[in-house]
């Protein structure tokens, strides 16, 4: 068993509402703003109350801004993901927060048409946004969660006011997220910006699976609140903690997703080796190649991708790109991921991440390789001292 948190989002969803959230389920909020204390950010005070909505007791979280100017300053990509690296913050809180604001950064240049590292954040690089994302990241490591689920996300119509100007609603980075990861969004008759790009990124990028709420055993639940309070509808994000169920190896339906194919007789294993980093860069499950004989004996390789139907043509785009090849196969097969804990260990003064599930431990090789240089140890015997040290958590 893990432990997890399904969000429930069918009023929308912002990122101080999921915050706060976190914090009504439990977390605690002096925990949460000591790790915040690791960013080089000030001049803010993060504050909770309790409040209702619609009649629901719910937590709000307030960021205060000391100069207000900073509420609309704009930030650079490679600025805040360097302020994320150089943070003090704990490991798996950074690398969560970078795979939000990566993901954000990867739909807004893919929007204006510029360069990833080029992309300025307007609203979401202001310190309240900054602070909303790696509070959520704290808080869900505070609570220790390792799995996250998330319900199909509600919206609005009309228009909305943003630094770019007015905007169809939703705003066009929700509903690039939303394509990025196969999202149902869910329409409601509002006019207002119910679900925001902060709090929809927080989902897209952290959350395992969209939809109902997956069997769980219940310890707490928590209401974040919007900050309007709607007659007739909770503004609120509601999200529900517990411990997954233990399950067989192929119990419940699998998940569907796309196999693509390439057979290359031209390219190198330095080229194949390329291919499969930046597929999994690009986002697939998995990728990996097998060597295969064609026609007139000639030596090749079958390069593989797994990935989220919703990541089809971006894979396809990659596989076809970086081996040249002139067509690709495909089918929708499934699969059954089993349940894992990401943990962290020391070994000699250096954190090397780990994967725990089904009775093994696996060790995450560039952790090892880098302690390995840095210690100059021999890798397989920090591999076994990361393993040992991994044995004696439980």
């Amino acid at each position: 068993m893990s432990k997890a948190a399904w969000f429930h989002c069918g009023a929308g969803t912002a990122g101080d509402m999921t915050l706060a959230s976190l914090i009504d389920a439990g977390a605690d909020s002096l925990q949460v703003i000591e790790i915040l204390g690791g960013l080089a950010l000030d001049d803010y005070a993060l504050m909770f109350e309790r409040t209702q909505r619609a009649g629901v007791g719910a937590t709000r979280a307030i960021v205060g801004v000391h100069h207000h100017d900073d509420h609309h300053h704009h930030r650079a990509w490679r600025d805040i993901k360097q302020l994320l690296i150089d943070s003090e913050l704990p490991a798996r809180v950074r690398e969560r927060a970078l795979k939000v604001f990566g993901m954000l950064a990867e739909v807004e240049a893919n929007i204006h048409g510029v360069a990833v590292m080029d992309i300025e954040f307007h609203e979401v690089g202001s310190v309240d946004a900054i602070v909303d994302i790696v509070g959520v990241c704290a808080a869900l490591e505070v609570l220790k969660i390792e799995r996250i689920f998330c319900s199909n996300i509600a919206v609005g119509h009309g228009h909305i006011n943003s630094a770019h100007g007015t905007l169809p609603n939703p705003a066009p980075a929700v509903t690039a997220l939303a394509a990025l990861r196969g999202i149902t969004l869910i329409g409601l008759d509002d006019h207002r910006e119910l679900a925001t790009p902060t709090g929809v990124a927080l989902m897209a990028a952290l959350a395992d699976s969209f939809g109902a709420m997956p069997p769980l055993t219940v310890s707490s639940v928590g209401y974040g609140a919007g900050t309007n309070d709607i007659q007739g509808r909770a503004n609120v994000v509601k999200v529900v903690i517990g411990e997954t169920l233990e399950q067989t190896v192929l119990s419940g339906a699998g998940q569907d997703v796309q196999l693509l194919e390439a057979n290359v007789d031209d390219v190198s294993g330095e080229v194949i080796a390329h291919t499969i980093a930046e597929l999994l860069n690009a986002g697939a499950h998995d990728a990996w190649a097998t060597p295969i004989v064609m026609k007139k004996g000639r030596p090749a390789f079958t390069v593989h991708a797994l990935c989220d139907l919703a990541m089809t043509e971006k894979i396809s785009a990659v596989l076809v790109s970086e081996t040249g090849t002139l067509g690709l196969r495909g089918s929708v097969i499934q699969r059954w991921p089993q349940t894992r804990e990401e943990k962290s260990v020391t070994v000699h003064g250096h954190t090397i991440r780990i994967k725990v599930g089904s009775g093994r431990i696996k060790v995450e090789n560039d952790d090892a390789v880098t302690a390995s240089r840095a210690l100059s140890l021999p890798l397989r015997e920090v591999l076994a001292l990361a393993e040992q040290a991994a044995r004696q958590l439980n």
